[in-house]
């Protein structure tokens, strides 16, 4: 594993954008796999001002999303479909056609995973997934249990998640209880995993995911067993790494 400590949020996002960057440039074709959240915010911004300034390219991209509130529609302010296109994609030049999110309002949302997990598997895997992390651990909104799901699923959001997204929505009985959600396994099929974490709050899942045991109880402690991860972090977030000498 490559770790970057940074100093601050904004040199986190340059950092992680840049090793974003160095995908796009080295294959224009490539399949990225994208991420929500506030945190990554900063490396869209990054590259979107790359894209306007002619470095970067996304025509020939494609992109796979980790994940999906079940019952939003995509031009819900708060669906993760409205996120990609208001922080990426209406301001660099992909092709939305090119682009994938599972869909929130399907009728029947286990056959939208089996959809989608074909559609990842078709695609093949993603050259480098983004990812960030939850405060208990999460990935994507695989949350912990008793046991790492690898497909595509339906999962019942815990109260931590729900507590941490219910600043987004006018109140905490506003955020979706269910979403669908790439699994583990479609993430550790990657060729490289890219983390972005930011906050102190983020440090004791940090350290869990990274210097404790390998459990579903960590989700993220999972990426131990990747070959290739990245990650990125303010001096903040990776302060329970630095107590455990890593």
């Amino acid at each position: 594993m490559i770790i970057y400590r940074t100093k601050d949020y904004e040199a986190m996002s340059r950092t992680a954008a840049a090793v974003m960057a160095a995908q796009v440039i080295a294959d224009p074709h490539s399949l990225l796999g994208l991420a929500t959240g506030s945190t990554p915010i900063g490396l869209y911004k990054n590259l979107i001002a790359g894209c306007a300034a002619g470095d970067l390219d996304f025509s020939h991209i494609t992109t796979v999303n980790l994940d999906e509130y079940a019952g939003l529609p995509g031009t819900h302010d708060q669906s993760y479909r409205y996120f990609m296109n208001t922080n990426l994609f209406d301001h660099v030049n992909i092709d939305k056609a090119n682009t994938n999110v599972p869909n929130g309002q399907a009728p029947d949302p286990e056959a939208e995973c089996a959809r989608y997990e074909a559609l990842l598997r078709k695609l093949g895997p993603a050259d480098i997934q983004l990812l960030g992390m939850g405060r208990n651990g999460h990935i994507g909104f695989n949350e912990p249990g008793d046991a790492f799901i690898a497909p595509t699923h339906v999962v019942e959001l815990t109260d931590s998640t729900i507590d941490a997204n219910a600043r987004f929505f006018a109140s905490r009985d506003e955020v979706p209880k269910k979403a669908l959600t790439m699994g583990v396994g479609a993430i550790m099929r990657a060729k490289r995993v890219l983390v972005v974490v930011s906050g102190a709050d983020k440090a004791e899942a940090v350290k869990a995911a990274f210097a404790g045991p390998i459990t579903p109880q960590v989700p993220a402690s999972i990426l131990q067993l990747h070959p290739d991860v990245v990650l990125v972090g303010d001096e903040a977030a990776l302060a329970g790494l630095a107590e455990a000498g890593c």
